[in-house]
């Protein structure tokens, strides 16, 4: 069959390629194609993208493979693509776009935390502690509550944030007693 003066399989090569580099500059400028698709949020350029690689890619191995009529593999191919493309925005892009990776914190969500002193405390004045978090060490100044004493390493709770300061006191885990 013959599409535009060209064989079927030759059209459906054309539009991998295409697709193809379409994709890669996708990558490269996506934010760019993002930014202008907000007033079609509906049209999400790598769904398209990865329908007209599929459907290409697919219609171009039925052809090959198959003697089946190219009508018929067009609907095949067209509906393996779609399932694919749904697949694909699905369980990957739905949940790459809410995954929000952020290194930001605030003060106040380091109130009730436990860290670590790194530099100790006097009992007049600043140390340091550092706080272990899922995105790293933030090292804070840090002074006691009550302008108490804290040793080297010892775990501190973060009582309260005064002038950019940790207010902070020496924790002790609970423990239950043992029981006999």
């Amino acid at each position: 069959m013959e599409v535009f003066g060209l064989p079927v399989t030759q059209l459906y090569l054309i539009v991998l390629v295409v697709a193809g580099l379409a994709t890669v500059l996708y990558l490269f400028f996506g934010d760019v194609a993002d930014g202008a698709g907000e007033a079609l949020p509906f049209v999400n350029p790598a769904v398209i993208l990865a329908f007209l690689t599929f459907l290409s890619a697919g219609g171009f191995i039925l052809e090959k493979t198959t003697d089946l009529g190219s009508v018929l593999i067009m609907v095949v191919a067209g509906a393996l693509a779609a399932v694919l493309s749904f697949l694909l925005y699905f369980f990957v892009l739905l949940p790459l776009r809410s995954a929000e990776a952020s290194t930001a914190y605030t003060d106040e969500s380091l109130l009730g935390e436990v860290g670590r002193v790194i530099v100790p405390v006097p009992a007049d004045g600043f140390g340091e502690v550092v706080i272990e978090t899922v995105n790293g060490l933030i090292p804070k100044r840090a002074a006691g509550y009550g302008n108490s004493e804290i040793a080297y390493d010892k775990e501190v709770l973060i009582l309260e944030i005064k002038d950019g300061a940790l207010i902070v006191k020496e924790y002790e885990p609970f423990r239950f007693p043992d029981m006999k």
